[in-house]
């Protein structure tokens, strides 16, 4: 069986296998040598997803031995719980401390179930109050955003202490699509979840990541013998055991 890499997180993973989706690409850049499993639950914030984890990564072995622990798993929370308290999607608000807690306890789950498998934190990221605005998720009569890039930020901050805390690695989100000119449109679609071009950020800096922990087309065995690799005169040879 291939390794695999799980991605773990709310609505930004869940839709990432769609087209041009950041899970996609990594699906296909990783095509020969893991499987990356999606793993997405939109809505959800760190107070859900901590009620889920033993159905999400449920424990004990296969048939024939112990399961492989996974090569890596993204964890990819913040968007919902930095929704404002007193703003139309208030339920899905956790505030920062929880947040920061929740992250933790999430990690420290995975660390305990395997402990080899690398373990790579995402930040929310920056928000555009304006698209936020013009396509609401549900009834908003104050018509002000739920999301501010302000509070995203600080729940940004909050993902990066606990990855320093953990020693873990973190991709900041938040600071790198701000790097860029007009990000809230170019990065986001409806001032929460990517446009192509956001995915494309996500995609990249995974991948660095990634490899900052060794794993890499480089560093990753293919699972069966390439084309290239198959003899033209013996083409069974290459599967030999």
């Amino acid at each position: 069986m291939r390794p695999k890499i799980y991605l773990f997180g709310d609505s930004i993973s869940e839709e990432s296998f769609g087209d041009g989706g950041w899970g996609a690409s990594l699906a296909h850049h990783f095509s020969r040598t893991v499987d990356v499993v999606l793993r997405g639950y939109s809505g959800y914030n760190t107070r859900w997803a901590l009620k889920v984890l033993e159905r999400v990564f449920p424990g004990g072995g296969v048939e024939g031995g112990e399961e492989e622990p996974p090569l890596a798993i993204t964890v990819f929370f913040g968007a919902n719980d930095a929704c404002l308290p007193d703003r139309c999607s208030a339920f899905q608000h956790v505030p920062l401390d929880e947040y920061k807690q929740n992250l933790l306890s999430i990690v420290s789950f995975l660390k305990k179930r395997w402990p080899s498998t690398h373990i790579l934190l995402i930040t929310p990221p920056p928000i555009d109050e304006d698209g936020r605005l013009r396509f609401p998720y549900i009834d908003n009569p104050l018509n002000q955003p739920e999301r501010t890039n302000k509070a995203a930020g600080a729940y940004s901050e909050a993902c990066i202490s606990v990855a320093r805390e953990s020693g873990i690695p973190v991709i900041d989100l938040w600071t790198k699509m701000q790097q860029f000119p007009d990000w809230e449109k170019a990065f986001l679609r409806d001032g929460l979840h990517l446009s192509p071009r956001g995915n494309r950020v996500v995609f990249d800096e995974v991948v660095l990541k990634l490899k900052d922990e060794g794993l890499s087309l480089e560093t990753l065995p293919v699972d069966l013998p390439l084309i290239e690799d198959i003899d033209t005169k013996d083409p069974l040879k290459a599967f030999q055991i």
